[in-house]
């Protein structure tokens, strides 16, 4: 039985209107992601790669065509729903790690949690912090961490509920090159034990190479689709 699919991109096109054009930001995507496989987006800035991420993620809705998350159509939720879809199935990391200055790594890993009304939260946030070897930072505050080290508390953050799908946009882009590729292996780590799907928006050839697909996005079209190779 073939695995299931997390995403499905049918045709999707979004342009935005400006006063005296219209600007097409992606034309007809077409993509397919399946369970536990892991994915990299590349192209040039300006690309479209954000925007397709976005929409992903279910942030903002496609001008045509449709995208299936969890074989859920997401035309045909509303806000609330799309936002527990992301709540419940799906982890975010962002590259800038947008964590709260206020809490500590243990607090910011376990909030989304606690807004889930989810048990357990502070034990298993502690166990996600000692898996991305972060065990003696529980109650620092980012300000207090490398940023090697908040990204690995986003790491911990984006996992916390074990999500089935994983969006990451550029985890590598603030990072020098020693600890993008301990970042990068923490995330292959995590995506072989919990079986959750990468996607992985990057400029970083060497993480898109890990990746068993690659695709290219090259003014706003797909224009390569190829197997690179095992992790």
């Amino acid at each position: 039985m073939s695995e299931p699919s997390m995403i499905v991109v049918k045709d999707l096109t979004q342009y935005v209107s400006l006063e005296n054009e219209t600007l097409t930001i992606l034309q007809g995507i077409n993509l397919e992601v399946k369970a536990a496989e892991t994915v990299a987006l590349i192209g040039r800035s300006g690309s479209g790669k954000s925007t397709l991420l976005g929409l992903l993620a279910g942030l903002d809705q496609p001008t045509q065509g449709d995208i299936e998350l969890l074989g859920l159509s997401l035309k045909t939720l509303d806000e609330e729903a799309r936002a527990r879809l992301r709540a419940e199935q799906i982890g975010f990391i962002f590259q800038s790690f947008h964590l709260l200055p206020s809490l500590s790594a243990l607090e910011n890993v376990m909030l989304p949690a606690e807004i889930r009304g989810q048990p357990q939260a502070r034990a298993q946030a502690t166990a996600l912090l000692a898996e991305v070897g972060l065990a003696h930072r529980l109650h620092h505050h980012p300000a207090q961490l490398s940023g090697g080290e908040q990204q690995r508390v986003a790491i911990a953050r984006a996992f916390m509920g074990r999500p089935r799908l994983l969006l990451a946009d550029e985890p590598t882009g603030n990072l020098d090159r020693q600890t993008g590729e301990r970042i990068a292996e923490l995330l292959f780590r995590l995506n072989r034990e919990h079986g959750t799907a990468l996607f992985i928006v990057t400029h970083d050839e060497q993480l898109a190479a890990r990746c068993q697909r690659r695709l290219h996005l090259d003014g706003g079209q797909l224009s390569m689709n190829e197997p690179v190779g095992s992790q």
